[in-house]
């Protein structure tokens, strides 16, 4: 049976305490929420059973005990295997909740074997790393019925201060997507930096430092996303104002860099493709 939730809140179980999940769940232990932990290496049990946390044997120990349990596995054929043995002794309304990052159609389908066990899911992908999971300040996107949502959101603001609910079942993963693509892709955009800064015989640490200096400050690439549509912006509207302004400042310096990097002989294919595509892509 699980433990009645009551002024400590939910009891949790959290599945997979690897490099992320094991932050998470000192989170939660230290929260003060009841907490039930499993994974399939023995160290980071031990370093959460120190922490006040209970030691399950199996998956399907740990979901007969809680109310909310999280799975915070490697891939999605993991986090199908978690939830069909947690499904063999979960008890009719646990909501599962799926930190991993997973294809966008797994939630869905997850959900379905689910709701057949009278079990509710969620799918909530992290965002912030190893740092913001040992900080508790991890950005979570959250997919599910509001119901769900309510049921599992002590434990989410335990590990997290921007607990995002995107919509219905689905929801959560397609954001983190979104998210994410953006962040590659400016990797790949600091890779193309980094090899232009070389060649120019600058110290490429010293950008890094500026780069991660400045974008504190301005907010890096989200700084241009406060909009709430990628419609065409009208000429009377404020951001076309500001926007044009962005567009300017980018043609000059991205024609100056372009020009560098044939002048040294680099590669720099993301900064063309951003020539041609700012303007349009921020709406004029």
């Amino acid at each position: 049976m699980a433990e009645p939730a009551g002024a400590a809140g939910p009891a949790v179980g959290f599945v997979g305490l690897g490099n992320i999940g094991k932050p998470m769940a000192l989170r939660l232990a230290a929260s003060g929420l009841p907490l039930h932990v499993y994974d399939v290496a023995p160290g980071p049990l031990a370093e959460l059973a120190a922490a006040g946390a209970q030691v399950g044997g199996s998956v399907a120990e740990v979901a007969a005990a809680v109310d909310v349990l999280c799975v915070m596995v490697r891939d999605d054929e993991q986090v199908r295997d978690v939830l069909l043995e947690a499904l063999t002794r979960a008890r009719e309304g646990l909501t599962v909740v799926v930190h991993s990052t997973v294809a966008p159609g797994t939630p869905g389908e997850l959900a379905d074997v689910a709701a057949r066990h009278g079990v509710r899911l969620l799918d909530a992908p992290v965002s912030g790393g190893p740092m913001g999971a040992a900080e508790g300040t991890l950005a979570i996107m959250v997919g599910g019925d509001e119901d769900a949502f309510a049921a599992a959101r002590p434990a989410l603001e335990a590990m997290g201060t921007k607990v995002v609910h995107a919509g219905p079942v689905g929801a959560g993963t397609r954001f983190k997507l979104a998210r994410n693509l953006m962040h590659f892709v400016s990797f790949t955009a600091a890779t193309e930096a980094q090899r232009l800064a070389e060649a120019a015989g600058l110290d490429i640490k010293a950008l890094g430092d500026v780069v991660r200096h400045t974008d504190a400050i301005t907010g890096g690439p989200g700084a241009i996303m406060h909009r709430d549509t990628t419609a065409p912006i009208a000429p009377d509207d404020f951001w076309h104002g500001v926007f044009s302004h962005v567009v300017a400042l980018g043609d000059k310096d991205l024609g100056f860099a372009v020009a560098l990097a044939d002048e040294l002989g680099v590669d720099v294919p993301l900064a063309r493709l951003a020539e041609e595509r700012l303007g349009k892509g921020l709406g004029l």
